[in-house]
């Protein structure tokens, strides 16, 4: 069979994507548009099919060593010739690059000044070899690409002349701002920008292409073209900058790029004299939403919601869980305690159900407002305690066992839409309870803050609080004594150190020394297995009972790291004993009085944290009622994974009659929805610098900067956790640097010597619980994640809300 193996750019376009990789058909695009694009042709993914046909396996190695067809060498020299057989840029396509949500920026492999028809040749055969690159093969397995999908093209383009060069946004990445343009830029070509070898020229451009940023780099060496082929790093012999005439020619035709691919673009160009070449563009990947004006309100709130919400919810997590569920929990809890108005799903709006970004909740008065709020202060010399014998918890409990004792596997369609519903009223009935007593437990914790403030003690009201007997205690204390159980057994216990938390599973339910850790891990998950391991807002993630990995983790965590019941104990009688030291205390007689109102204050933490507790119990039979839809819709054909049935939403599964039912076009609506996930992926749901505090590192010497939720200073190495698989990895002293936390991350807190979190504010669960364990804290940072890394030795200060480098 005859093909062509080489096609110029003018013969292709932006829609060749399968035969000209991702970047050969922006490129060719872009020359149909008229840009100024050096000329050049695509090695198309034929030609490297063909090379690769007779490999039992691509690897790197393999594909770097095979030979090129004939017919392919052939087409390439002629190609080459054409184009004038002189210096070229070879550069990776793959089918997989440079897509909205996919840049795969630096994945694959380019060559720059490249002349003669050996090295074109050479150049050719690694840029096919580096597809199979570990990186290139860790970052689809990443995005869930599957390898057997993806191939590779190659572009060869005449090599620009570069006086500079760099990198242009056509929105700012950092912000959002669509009317803003970053342009960085260095003498030489952009490889140095693009490598991060030099510390570039800076600039923001404004809506009418203005300079209103601008920020000198430090250029010590430059990459150029060498005399004897390829390229060569120098030693910078002068600070050429772009004139503010050349950043705004840049601007406009970035913007002119932009609105002719519909989207903010990432481009990279090289100017010398007056002449611009585009070398390629692609869509910006991991742009926050653009930005929004927000009242004081939303700044309150903000930082409280959006560690909720670690990831983008899925469609059906809104539609079954959020909106007639949690949201709905929210909404008239804050009606029924203040009389406010919110609605939470205007928090995510979304196309086509796929959430587009978060808004912080804006609650507005009512006319009710007075009176909700007279009632609630009503309430503040109330007994917290008294909810756990109200009725409606026993009404509560048994609405949601009933739930969870259904088989789904034998229930109707109709009996398995009905969950979701039926699990929103069952949680009115905490809503009820907690409108009553959450007022008791703030008036409590108000009227406590208050006399630690009159008595200059107020840095005790963490430690008097610690001892609270919560439902998330008593789960720390049944996670210790499985530990204590596996640490009793001196060869169990060998065995068990150094695991994370599957290979520690592992062991206990093999080694029959570990029976009664195993017995223990069972009632402990029949107690608590209905938490999330995620976030509250997100059922699409297991539970705990579904994923006991995550709960062994934190056994593993234990094992060698431990705060008992009895330190916080006797840390919160410590606390106590001060005060009533007083001599304002003593000198009124208040010991008893004092005592009390510590213990209903730490009743009214109790409250707070185990009405949420209770609330998660709807999560698993909700769960398992979606999965069971998702299982019945794959296996009728209608969806392609059982999975697939989160990019649905109710609505679009209430009118069928069943999961093979051919009204609906199941498939078609989750391909579609799937597809804006992934043109979405990595794209926070807001920018940072929205609801968190700005700072300037230069000035403050900070690494990052936030809120500080717990006071003190602390050294240490960084560690970042991204989830519950991790927390093993945790070591004593070290500092525990996440996104957000939740209840499940409370015993990594017994062993981080301090915390820091991307999201939240004073009121989040890091915050609490580090001031709980007397540990600094440091919330809100935005980017702690990302720009800290494993190893590095920090200092943090819980009081200023700052990181620093330990420089002792």
């Amino acid at each position: 069979m005859s093909f062509t193996a080489c096609v110029p750019f003018s013969l292709l376009s932006g829609s060749d994507l399968a035969v000209a990789g991702g970047k050969g058909a922006n490129l060719a695009e872009l020359v149909r548009a008229g840009f100024p694009v050096p000329d050049g042709f695509v090695i198309t993914t034929d030609a490297y099919r063909l090379a690769v046909s007779d490999l039992a396996e691509p690897t790197q190695e393999a594909v770097a060593s095979a030979g090129v067809p004939g017919t392919v060498h052939a087409d390439v020299m002629s190609a080459y010739e054409r184009l004038g057989a002189g210096r070229v840029a070879v550069r990776s396509s793959a089918t997989a690059e440079d897509l909205p949500g996919a840049a795969f920026a630096g994945q694959q492999d380019t060559f720059l000044g490249i002349e003669g028809a050996d090295s074109l040749i050479d150049a050719v055969r690694r840029c096919w070899a580096s597809l199979w690159t570990e990186r290139a093969v860790s970052y689809r397995a990443r995005l869930g690409i599957d390898d057997a999908t993806v191939a590779i093209a190659v572009v060869v383009q005449r090599m620009a002349p570069s006086d500079l060069a760099g990198v242009m946004f056509t929105a700012d990445p950092v912000t959002g701002a669509r009317d803003r343009v970053v342009i960085d830029s260095s003498p030489g070509l952009g490889e140095s920008v693009v490598a991060g070898l030099v510390t570039p020229d800076h600039a923001v451009l404004g809506p009418d292409d203005e300079v209103v940023e601008r920020r000198a780099g430090r250029a010590d060496t430059v990459i150029r073209e060498s005399a004897s082929g390829g390229t060569e790093t120098v030693e910078a012999d002068g600070a050429a900058r772009l004139t503010e005439a050349q950043l705004a020619g840049l601007a406009a035709l970035g913007r002119g790029i932009a609105e002719h691919f519909g989207r903010p673009q990432d481009i990279e160009w090289a100017v010398a004299g007056d002449a611009v070449a585009i070398l390629q563009a692609r869509p910006m990947t991991a742009l926050p939403p653009p930005p929004r004006r927000l009242t004081r309100r939303q700044r309150l709130t903000g930082p409280v919601i959006v560690e909720l919400v670690p990831r983008r919810p899925y469609p059906m997590e809104v539609s079954a869980w959020i909106e007639p569920n949690v949201g709905r929990h929210m909404e008239r809890l804050l009606d029924g305690v203040a009389g406010v108005r919110v609605r939470l799903t205007d928090s995510i709006p979304a196309t086509d159900a796929v959430v587009q970004e978060f808004v912080p909740p804006n609650p507005e008065p009512s006319r009710r407002t007075p009176r909700r709020i007279a009632r609630t202060v009503s309430r503040f010399g109330c007994d917290p305690r008294a909810w756990a014998d109200d009725p409606r918890l026993a009404r509560f409990r048994a609405a949601v066992a009933e739930l969870g004792s259904r088989d789904l596997t034998a229930a109707s369609w109709a009996e398995l839409l009905a969950v979701p519903p039926e699990a929103g009223r069952a949680s009115d009935l905490m809503t009820e309870l907690r409108i009553e007593y959450l007022p008791s437990a703030a008036g409590a914790m108000v009227r406590l803050r208050l006399l630690l403030t009159i008595l200059r003690r107020r840095n005790l009201f963490a430690s008097l609080l610690v001892d609270a007997k919560t439902a998330t205690q008593e789960a720390n204390a049944a996670l210790g004594g499985i530990a204590d159980l596996i640490a009793t057994r001196p060869r169990l216990a060998q065995r068990a150190r150094g695991l994370d938390g599957r290979g520690l599973l592992e062991l206990l339910r093999t080694d029959p020394d570990a029976s009664p850790a195993l017995d223990a891990l069972d009632a402990f998950l029949a107690r608590y297995g209905h938490r999330e391991t995620v976030s509250v807002l997100l059922p699409r993630d297991p539970t705990w009972s579904e994923s006991p990995e995550t709960v062994t983790a934190l056994v593993s965590v234990l094992l060698t790291e431990r705060v008992g019941d009895r330190m916080l104990g006797r840390a919160a009688a410590a606390a106590l004993a001060t005060v009533q030291r007083h001599p304002l205390v003593r000198l009124i007689r208040a010991q008893n009085r004092v005592a009390r109102l510590v213990d209903k204050a730490a009743a009214g933490a109790a409250v707070r944290e185990d009405t949420h507790f209770e609330l998660t119990r709807g999560m698993p039979p909700l769960r398992r009622a979606v999965l069971e839809m998702g299982r019945r819709l794959a296996g009728a054909g209608a969806i392609p994974e059982a999975d697939d049935v989160w990019y649905l939403t109710l609505e679009d599964l209430r009118p069928l009659a069943g999961p093979d039912d051919p009204a609906g076009s199941l498939a078609g609506i989750v391909a579609r929805r799937r597809q804006a996930f992934a043109e979405l992926a990595g794209s926070p749901l807001i920018a940072p610098s929205l609801i968190y505090p700005a700072w300037d590192a230069g000035a403050d010497g900070a690494l990052v900067s936030g809120v500080g939720g717990g006071s003190g200073r602390a050294t240490g190495p960084v560690r970042v956790i991204a989830g519950p698989d991790e927390f093993a990895e945790l070591r004593s002293g070290e500092v525990l640097v996440c996104t957000a936390t939740n209840p499940s991350w409370t015993p990594l807190f017994a062993r981080a010597a301090a915390v820091v979190v991307d999201n939240g504010g004073l009121a989040s669960h890091a915050a609490i619980v580090a001031r709980e364990y007397g540990i600094p804290a440091v919330m809100g940072t935005g980017s702690g994640t990302t720009i800290l890394s494993d190893g590095q030795m920090v200092l943090v200060d819980g009081d200023r809300g700052v990181v620093v480098p330990d420089e002792a």
